[in-house]
């Protein structure tokens, strides 16, 4: 499976872009808000992406970061929500914004979406309110605080971008730095709250 493409920016259209990676041009389809930061044609750029295989069709999606990839997935499994109407909600709204709106059952900022009446913004925030702390993008506090500092933060939001659950996240960077002490680097905590938060 292709997880991430880095290339040069070739072409854009509407809702796609063309990535060059060594001479091969992957068709991309992508969020306004992914197409927005990708910078100009020709300049380099990274996308994460998710390939999607029909009967008739393979589909190569591209996200900025790994946070919007993650509520594609969960967006899509949503009944009624296909890629099409998952990409315009992502374009309506950041992760952390869909992330609040799952979390305090706002079916009204959902619905600022195209394609994605009462109903249908109503039926998602049911389904994902309880997912909605489980994925990066900001959203609610947990019960355990992130730690303080620049280091900590960068390494509990490291953790987060890699599928931790923020209270998971933070207890885990708490306990590397305790172990570590104040003066330790983001990479040293990072690796050992890695260990941490896995065992």
């Amino acid at each position: 499976m292709i997880a991430k493409l880095k290339g040069l920016l070739d072409e854009t259209g509407a809702d796609w872009a063309v990535i060059d990676v060594g001479g091969v041009g992957y068709l991309v389809h992508c969020s306004a808000r992914t197409l927005s930061q990708l910078g100009e044609r020709g300049e380099a750029c990274t996308v994460f992406t998710d390939l999607q295989v029909s009967e008739n069709d393979m589909r190569l999606l591209g996200f900025a970061d790994g946070a919007e990839r993650d509520w594609f997935r969960l967006l899509t499994q949503v009944q009624g929500v296909g890629s099409k109407v998952a990409l315009a909600i992502l374009s309506a709204l950041s992760a952390g914004e869909l992330q609040s709106a799952c979390a305090n059952g706002d079916a009204a900022m959902v619905a600022r979406a195209n394609g994605v009446g009462p109903k249908l913004a109503g039926r998602i925030v049911n389904e994902l309110k309880d997912k909605a702390g489980a994925l990066p993008g900001g959203g609610a506090g947990g019960a355990v605080a992130a730690p303080k500092g620049g280091a900590s933060a960068d390494a509990v939001s490291a953790l987060e971008n890699l599928g931790f659950k923020p209270a998971v996240a933070a207890r885990a960077v708490a306990l590397a730095q305790g172990e570590l002490g104040d003066d330790a680097g983001e990479g040293e905590l990072i690796r050992v709250a890695l260990k941490k938060a896995a065992g």
